[in-house]
C-alpha cells in the first residue's frame, strides 16, 4: 500500500503494524524523517512525482492531503495514482468538503503561517472527478458545516480480457 501525504505516519504505522507493507510519502522532509523514526519506508515526493514502478500498488491512501491540490492539477495527480495502481486496486480518498465548505484559496479558519492553499469541492464534483479514472466504489459524507468530511473509494478498472 501506498500513503500519500503521509504527514507524522500515524495512519501507515496503523497499517504497518495491522500486517500490510506500507511505502509513505511526502513533500516535507521533516515528515518523512518523523516516518522513518517510526521504522516507515519513506520518501520525500510530491504527487505528480511518484517515483515508483507502474501498477506496483494494490492501494493507495490519501487521508486530507488532496484538498491542498488545485482543482485544474487534480486530474494530473489522480492519473499518477491510477498509473501505479495494478489492475483491480483500490484509491482511499478523504477530504473535508462539500456543503459549505466550497471553493479554492486560502481558508479562513486555516491559522498556519504562511497559509495554506485549499480546495474545497462539492459532492458530485469530487465524484467526477474520479469518475473519469476510476470506478467509484463508495462514497459517504461524515459530519456536517465545517467539520464534513467526504469518503471516496475509488478501484482502477481491471483489464478487459484478462
Amino acid at each position: 500500500m501506498l500513503e500519500i501525504g503521509v504527514g507524522t505516519g500515524q495512519d501507515s504505522l496503523y497499517f504497518k503494524e495491522s500486517g500490510l507493507d506500507v511505502v509513505a510519502v511526502d513533500l516535507s522532509p521533516a515528515m518523512v524523517a518523523r516516518c522513518r523514526e517510526k521504522g516507515l519506508e519513506a520518501f520525500v515526493m510530491d504527487f505528480l512525482h511518484l517515483d515508483f514502478a507502474p501498477e506496483s500498488f494494490d492501494a493507495v491512501y490519501a487521508m486530507n492531503c488532496l484538498l491542498h491540490v488545485p482543482d485544474s492539477d487534480l486530474p494530473a495527480v489522480l492519473e499518477a495514482v491510477r498509473g501505479l495502481l495494478r489492475p483491480g486496486g483500490v484509491f482511499f480518498f478523504g477530504v473535508y468538503g462539500g456543503g459549505v465548505l466550497l471553493g479554492e484559496g486560502p481558508y479562513d479558519g486555516d491559522d498556519h503561517e504562511p497559509p495554506r492553499f485549499f480546495s474545497f469541492r462539492g459532492d458530485e464534483e469530487l465524484q467526477e472527478f474520479g469518475r473519469r479514472l476510476f470506478e467509484v466504489v463508495d462514497f459517504h459524507v461524515v459530519g456536517a458545516g465545517k467539520q464534513r468530511f467526504q469518503s471516496l473509494t475509488l478501484r482502477r478498472p481491471a483489464r478487459v480480457g484478462a
